[in-house]
């Protein structure tokens, strides 16, 4: 049995995911996370990721031989052509760490490193609601907001390997500052942005003595979350589905763009929209009528991600099997 592992590094956990080949869709052995402690250093990390994959293939009795590769999805900036992480936001003192070739030389097998919303989007075009397309982008919504791009049937990365950073796109000349930016699509559109609006939201409404139900009182705004609105709006608060609105018709404004540019057969977009998508949608899809070419439009279908929570285990996968395939 040819085995895989996958790595997901993020700012505040890791996830070490142990598979194997399944025709040309990866199978989940066995999934392990930890604590990603950044402020040690990266050795540690990268020594506890080892030894969690040596332990994972040892409990099912997977000879070192038998890894056929490696996959590492990591927050960018970071080489994916050296497989080096140069210096993410959410991992401090991360500066030129030749990942690979170290978890490579440890685990005695080929590695890859791309960037998770490169990844993400490989996995969705394989397995999840991308399946069929040759034109397809995927946004990940989430903590922030970065896009993977199909086009063509490969994975776009530009001349830096920096395609996809749609976060820093203004959409506005004024708005909540997301990627460094005021008014832009990140600001406007991740959870970071969305809590940024819910408490302009909450402090306008208890401002008029009529306040948010996620909010009280000015006591309470710093505290305001992406995942407390979006439970307020699940309740039927009017404040919170109000934001989620607002949060939508940005989303739509910023989707006109890369349908005007791209046209892709579908845009597939993941966490924050796929929890909330009955609130998000009607202003995206009014936005977007509105701002983008008429044809373009309707030759592109917008999803929710196909894979789930799944998507980061699939996505570390995706890439262990390019690296399995000697694929660049």
């Amino acid at each position: 049995m040819k085995a895989l592992v996958g790595v997901d590094i993020g700012g505040t956990k890791t996830a070490v995911v142990l598979g194997r080949l399944a025709g040309r869709q990866p199978r989940i052995l066995d999934r392990q996370s930890f604590p990603t402690e950044h402020g040690r250093g990266p050795g540690p990390v990268v020594e506890r990721i080892c030894s969690t994959a040596r332990t994972m293939l040892g409990a099912r009795s997977i000879a070192a031989g038998d890894l056929a590769g490696i996959g590492i999805s990591c927050g960018g900036p970071l080489d994916s052509r050296q497989g080096l992480v140069l210096s993410p936001p959410n991992l401090p003192g991360w500066r030129r760490v030749p990942v690979v070739d170290l978890v490579s030389r440890a685990l005695g097998a080929p590695a890859r490193l791309q960037n998770d919303a490169n990844a993400c989007a490989v996995a969705e075009w394989r397995y999840g609601a991308g399946r069929g397309c040759r034109s397809m982008v995927f946004l990940t919504f989430g903590t922030g907001m970065g896009a993977g791009l199909i086009l063509d049937g490969r994975l776009y990365e530009g001349a830096s390997g920096l395609a996809g950073e749609v976060g820093h796109l203004r959409l506005a000349e004024d708005g909540p500052e997301g990627y460094g930016k005021r008014g832009s699509f990140e600001g406007f559109c991740s959870g970071g942005g969305i809590a940024r609006l819910a408490r302009a939201e909450a402090e306008r409404r208890i401002g008029s003595g009529s306040p948010a139900g996620f909010c009280p009182d000015h006591r309470a705004l710093d505290g305001i979350t992406a995942q407390a609105v979006a439970e307020a709006a699940a309740r039927g608060d009017a404040a919170a589905r109000h934001v989620l609105e607002e949060s939508g018709r940005w989303l739509g404004r910023g989707l006109a763009v890369l349908v005007d540019i791209l046209n892709p057969e579908r845009i597939v977009i993941g966490s924050i929209y796929a929890r909330c998508r009955e609130f998000l949608e009607p202003g995206m899809r009014a936005e977007l009528d509105r701002e983008a070419l008429a044809p373009s439009a309707a030759a592109c279908s917008v999803v929710p991600a196909g894979l789930g929570e799944a998507i980061g285990d699939y996505a570390s996968l995706a890439l262990a099997m390019d690296a399995a395939d000697g694929e660049e």
